[in-house]
């Protein structure tokens, strides 16, 4: 009795291990699709750059729908897309209702050092960061050539954001104080505002005041510390860039600051950008 007990056992143990036995076994797959990705000639740039774009689940061809859109920097499949997506489409669901459903392109890195930071007068920054300083053409580039490119392929709203992290976060800080315009809604992760010696926090901020569109911004920053390289602490510098900006009292601005001392520069991200959707007007 013990034998064929155990031979029984056996047997149900080697069929639930044959694909060809096990009715149970997925014997269709295909792949899961997040987005799409685009590989454009920059004429600005002079390179070859690449775009993610996310379209929400009720976009159709033959609608007449409009979407806002997201511009994610940082935005490659290993960088934060998918993350960035997720957040979005979570936080667009019927019974969340925190965003609208959204357009999501990611702008893919290349050489994030140089697009992402203004020339340095630091002579330690320019010796670690040989690339810097090429803002100002990829600033040129988003306005110029991306944004009317996905206006003219998808069914977009004139409400624009931008989410940048860290030296992303720079960039984005930088087009709001230069070129307000250009976006409604600024979502600024952990900016690394500390980028030679910390002039963005000096420089004018005429252009803010007298802005009379309205603007949604967000600063946040975690427990981080010093900048590397320099004497400047990460989270007092997002503390300065916020007063100066309650300080204008242009009332079309809404300014939320957020600090989370229980995260640091690797692991704001996502808590950030989730507080930002909660705080941020739909």
């Amino acid at each position: 009795m013990k034998t064929s007990i155990c031979t029984g056992m056996i047997t149900v143990v080697l069929a639930s291990l044959n694909p060809a036995k096990n009715t149970c076994f997925a014997q269709e797959s295909q792949p899961i699709t997040i987005g799409t990705n685009y590989a454009l000639h920059s004429h600005i740039l002079h390179q070859d750059r690449k775009l993610n774009v996310y379209i929400p689940p009720g976009y159709k061809e033959n609608d007449t729908t409009h979407y806002p859109v997201v511009y994610l920097l940082d935005g490659g499949m290993d960088e934060d897309f998918l993350h960035i997506v997720g957040l979005y489409q979570f936080s667009s669901f019927e019974w969340v209702s925190r965003v609208k459903p959204s357009i999501i392109v990611g702008i893919v890195n290349v050489d994030r050092k140089h697009d992402f930071t203004f020339p340095s007068r630091q002579p330690k920054e320019q010796k670690n960061y040989p690339t810097s300083g090429g803002s100002a053409p990829f600033i040129d580039y988003l306005q110029k050539e991306v944004q009317p490119w996905v206006a003219q392929h998808y069914r977009t709203t004139a409400h624009r954001t931008i989410v940048g992290e860290s030296a992303g976060g720079l960039l984005a800080t930088e087009i709001l104080l230069k070129r307000p315009e250009m976006f409604s809604r600024y979502i600024l992760v952990s900016p690394s505002l500390w980028w030679n010696d910390g002039s963005l926090m000096r420089y004018p901020t005429t252009r803010l005041k007298e802005c009379k569109d309205r603007k949604e911004i967000y600063i946040s920053s975690g427990k981080e510390g010093l900048a590397p390289g320099n004497n400047h602490v990460m989270e007092v510098d997002a503390n300065v860039m916020a007063e100066r900006i309650r300080a204008l009292n242009n009332h079309n601005l809404h300014l939320v600051h957020d600090y989370l001392p229980d995260e640091d520069h690797a692991t704001t991200g996502h808590r950030a950008v989730l507080n930002a959707l909660k705080s941020l007007s739909r």
